[in-house]
């Protein structure tokens, strides 16, 4: 299916094809059509991102990326965990929201935007931002899963040993494993 929202793509509107493609539509095609020219979108393509439509820009009534969750019924605790990030990088761009330091989901959201800014500077193309961030999604939802199934089976975080991250990784990969 071919889905369509504007250039320049930014958080919002690479997580949200990060979502399409990875839960919703995996032979999603992405079109960009520039900004101020949305009605030149092609009439074959789902539109998001963009004013006055279903799935449309962050408003009252959360992001893009909640709107996805929501009509597609996409139940995945992990990813209502990367909708409360969104929503909070969202808040931070559009209002100067800041992250307080027990804030999770914003402390997060603030390093997402720094690498979705970086990305925006790296590649001159669309279609290159979302290859090279959707890696960045598909671990962030990696880390949120694999902590949410420690939670749900109430499984205990091994300690670091003075061995950095090598026996919690080790652990959560094998969680990671055991439920896939």
């Amino acid at each position: 299916m071919k889905w369509v929202t504007r250039d320049f793509v930014h958080l919002d509107r690479v997580a949200s094809p990060w979502l399409i493609q990875r839960f919703v539509d995996p032979q999603a095609h992405f079109v960009f059509v520039p900004w101020g020219q949305e009605d030149t979108r092609p009439v074959d393509a789902i539109p998001f991102g963009l004013p006055g439509v279903e799935l449309g820009a962050h408003d009252e009534q959360g992001t893009t990326f909640e709107k996805i969750l929501r009509k597609y019924a996409l139940d995945d605790p992990s990813l209502h965990n990367i909708a409360h990030v969104i929503h909070s990088g969202v808040a931070q761009v559009l209002h100067h929201a800041k992250a307080g330091p027990d804030d999770r989901w914003g402390q997060i959201a603030a390093g997402l935007l720094a690498i979705s800014e970086g990305m925006m500077l790296l590649h001159d193309a669309d279609d290159a931002i979302l290859q090279a961030s959707f890696p960045i999604y598909d671990a962030l939802y990696a880390n949120l899963h694999a902590h949410a199934l420690v939670s749900q089976k109430n499984l205990e975080m091994p300690g670091y040993q003075g061995l950095g991250p090598t026996l919690p990784t080790r652990f959560l990969r094998q969680v990671l494993k055991t439920t896939l």
